[in-house]
């Protein structure tokens, strides 16, 4: 198995039709149908369902889709390190949930591409669990996360800047009235709640009910998708301010009160060894944000 197969094998996967990834590879198809059939024997698993006009993936041929994403990403990125590593260029990848920090790293990251402009940012999102899973797959250089992280794996910088809580809601919606919105007024309202603030207990502390005492509409990983949630009719959603831009919209932002508020932590593994570019990076924001725990 080389970079060509797992290159081929996603083409076959897109395309669905070996006649099609062929043309497009510049191949001939027989010869593509082979290197397929061998790459299954290799395995020993089938990778993929075999139609008259059309290909699908097995479960083995999702999988083995998604590692070899993986695959290639990590080796595009090793490449990119080894070939950079003398000097402040290449590639900066970052591992994000939602967050309006995102616009003070980007000010960081502006700074430091002034001095370097050979240099690339890339920010790949997830929550905390997915963030954690890419730094452990060495896919991304920092992770930025809420919560805590285990300080024997990782390094921890908490970011100055405070996030906070509060809820999405319809501008034509009763408590759209008050500048603030308590616990009392939401207890008995749909509600559509972060899955990741659930896992950690966020919204339950603050509503001051477990959440089979609370009328819970709806979950979701993206804000962007709970607010679409709201604007359909759905409930309220509860997130952090600033990730919807409610200017003009027919929703609005009610913060907590009492106040809700969030710390999001930059995270790296020990013991990692980063290129001269990540490390400038490093030490920028570490002037900016503060001391490591």
């Amino acid at each position: 198995m080389d970079s060509e197969t797992l290159k081929n094998f996603l083409v076959v996967a897109r395309e669905g039709n070996i006649t099609r990834a062929a043309q497009f590879i510049h191949i001939t198809q027989p010869t593509l149908s082979r290197q397929m059939q061998n790459l299954e024997q290799e395995l020993g698993r089938p990778l993929l369902i075999r139609g008259k006009r059309h290909l699908s993936l097995t479960p083995e041929g999702q999988l083995f889709r998604k590692r070899a994403e993986e695959i290639l990403e990590l080796f595009q990125k090793t490449r990119s390190e080894i070939h950079t590593s003398s000097e402040i260029a290449g590639a900066i990848y970052m591992g994000a949930g939602e967050t309006d920090v995102i616009r003070q790293i980007s000010q960081v990251a502006s700074q430091f591409a002034q001095l370097h402009p050979q240099l690339r940012f890339h920010i790949r999102s997830g929550d905390g669990e997915a963030v954690r899973e890419m730094l452990e797959k060495g896919l991304v250089d920092f992770g930025l996360v809420y919560g805590p992280s285990d300080p024997g794996k990782y390094k921890v910088v908490p970011l100055t800047p405070v996030d906070r809580w509060g809820f999405l809601l319809p501008r034509t919606h009763p408590l759209a009235l008050y500048p603030e919105l308590t616990p009392e007024q939401v207890h008995d309202q749909p509600l559509i709640l972060s899955r990741q603030a659930m896992l950690t207990g966020i919204p339950q502390e603050w509503l001051g009910r477990d959440l089979d005492h609370l009328h819970i509409a709806g979950t979701y990983t993206l804000l962007t998708n709970g607010a679409k949630m709201v604007a359909g009719g759905l409930g309220l959603a509860m997130g952090l301010d600033g990730l919807i831009n409610t200017s003009g919209s027919p929703l609005c932002f009610r913060p907590c009160s009492p106040p809700l508020l969030d710390t999001m932590s930059l995270i790296w593994k020990r013991g990692q060894l980063f290129t001269p570019a990540v490390q400038g990076f490093l030490d920028l924001l570490l002037q900016n944000f503060g001391k490591t725990e």
